[in-house]
């Protein structure tokens, strides 16, 4: 293994390390009974919902891959790509580093499928793209709608500051639209060159982009307690911002990031709520899938294995 290899793991554990630290203190005046009761306080229909917004989230993530291969005009079946996906996004959020970890499980799948190794780079790129693009234009639309959020992070942020940068945020997402709009032919990111996506694609991608962050949002904004919930859009912005600098550690399943922050956003909501809240997000959207997920990968390898005995 080259130095390379090594780069992203270590700066993963640096910020689980730093976060877990934080975090540490953050927790240090709550008992584990104190979030057994607030795990046990959570409704019923706050269980369901949770669970529902979990299904809502895996489906619009397949929606990322579909949007891919009918950009590459590649057709592979709904099935196919619903379980590629799921297991792409639920060992990637897991296991850290997600870009890369779930591009080699996109890569073992997709090849199967007849795809290139450069067909799978540009199907990689084109779902990390649809997730910042979801990104920009919720948290432009979250700021616009909540423009107190930035100063639960950092008290001397202006509204109007907040507010400026929102729509600076949907400016950027109406340029990317505008430029399908007249045609444009290409995109360069990072360093891949992106044929410039279908205007109708494009307005596929503003729908399935969001609603997979809306739900994994709701997921955590049902678990918390109805009478110290902060709203809806508040818990998105807040997700938005925190998974993102997750992802952004690449910290395996972003241990201690998403807590940390929250912690530090919602000091007006019980803490053990807010931890027993985001014990329900990693059990439902990382731990449960990330299960599954296995039984998929040790299924996959078992038919591909098959179909090498049999072509021998």
């Amino acid at each position: 293994m080259t130095k390379k290899d090594y780069f992203w793991p270590v700066i993963g554990l640096v910020a689980v390390a730093f976060s877990v630290h934080l975090l540490i203190d953050q927790l240090r005046d709550i008992s584990f009974d104190d979030v057994l009761n607030s795990l046990d306080a959570i409704s019923l229909h706050g269980w369901l919902m949770s669970a529902l917004a979990t299904v809502a989230a895996y489906v619009a993530l397949a929606g990322y891959d579909r949007l891919a291969l009918a950009h590459l005009r590649k057709r592979v079946s709904w099935r196919f790509i619903s379980v590629a996906s799921f297991v792409a996004y639920a060992i990637g959020h897991n296991l850290g580093a997600s870009v890369f970890s779930g591009a080699v499980v996109r890569y073992r799948a997709y090849r199967s499928q007849g795809l290139t190794p450069a067909e799978v780079g540009i199907l990689v790129a084109f779902c990390s793209f649809t997730f910042v693009l979801g990104t920009i234009s919720l948290g432009g639309l979250a700021l616009l709608i909540e423009p107190s959020l930035p100063a639960h992070f950092h008290k001397d942020i202006p509204q109007w500051l907040a507010q400026l940068l929102g729509a600076a945020m949907l400016f950027i997402v109406g340029l990317y639209l505008y430029g399908s709009f007249m045609k444009r032919r290409s995109i360069d990111l990072w360093k891949i060159n992106l044929e410039y996506p279908r205007f109708s694609l494009i307005c596929r991608q503003l729908v399935v982009a969001p609603l997979e962050l809306l739900a994994a949002a709701a997921i955590i904004y049902y678990a918390l307690p109805e009478q110290s919930n902060p709203g809806y859009f508040m818990v998105l912005g807040i997700f938005l911002a925190s998974f993102s600098a997750a992802l952004l550690s690449h910290a395996p399943g972003g241990l201690g990031v998403l807590e940390v922050m929250f912690l530090l956003a919602l000091p007006e909501v019980d803490p053990a709520d807010v931890i027993a809240a985001l014990l329900v997000f990693r059990m439902f959207y990382l731990i449960i899938p990330f299960a599954i997920s296995l039984i998929f990968v040790i299924w996959f390898e078992h038919d591909q294995l098959l179909k090498k005995f049999k072509s021998k």
